[in-house]
């Protein structure tokens, strides 16, 4: 995460340019509504940002750990939905969320 991210969650749709990656160098648009946020509310939302990603592991592994649609379907028609129930359960145990392991 970085400055680019944060301005984008702080400010949605505002128009702003920005060269390289220091706050000193954020030129914001005079046709935003909003004034820009501060340097320090940057900050702060790039370590949020980075801590909501953190916290989101847990389903980027599961979701490249999960069988295809084809084969999870393939599971439902041959061993019905208590197959592929086990099939998924399999990968959110081995995966858990945060506080459910």
């Amino acid at each position: 995460m970085d400055i680019v991210h944060a301005l984008q969650s702080l400010r949605p749709g505002a128009s702003w340019s920005i060269l390289g990656e220091d706050y000193e160098n954020l030129v914001w648009s005079n046709e935003n509504e909003l004034p820009p946020p501060t340097e320090e509310e940057v900050q702060v939302e790039i370590e949020r940002l980075k801590a909501e990603y953190n916290n989101n592991q847990y389903q980027r592994d599961r979701a490249s750990a999960y069988p295809s649609i084809e084969d999870q379907l393939d599971t439902l028609y041959h061993q019905g939905y208590d197959g592929w129930r086990e099939m998924i359960t399999e990968v959110k145990t081995k995966y858990p969320k945060p506080g459910e392991g």
